[in-house]
């Protein structure tokens, strides 16, 4: 079984990496580009004796201890099988 987790910053907060991103697709000719955030992807691999819902728990506690700083970013969580 897999967890994705997707972490970034929430909204209101300064995001540097995202604005020399966008600075830099704007600089190769992307003139579309209203804005850019960049957040990070953790993809871990469970234990399949584990339920849906004892991984989602397990990767709940995983983010708000370690993966995440919750105090400037959110994340979301996916369990794939």
């Amino acid at each position: 079984m897999k967890a994705i987790v997707n972490i970034h910053l929430k909204p209101g907060v300064l995001d540097p990496q995202g604005k020399a991103v966008h600075h830099a697709l704007a600089q190769l000719g992307f003139k579309g580009v209203e804005d850019v955030r960049v957040g990070k992807q953790i993809i871990l691999t469970l234990d399949d004796s584990l339920s849906e819902e004892e991984a989602r728990k397990e990767v709940e506690q995983m983010c708000e201890k370690l993966l995440a700083n919750t105090v400037i970013e959110d994340y979301t969580i996916e369990i794939e099988k």
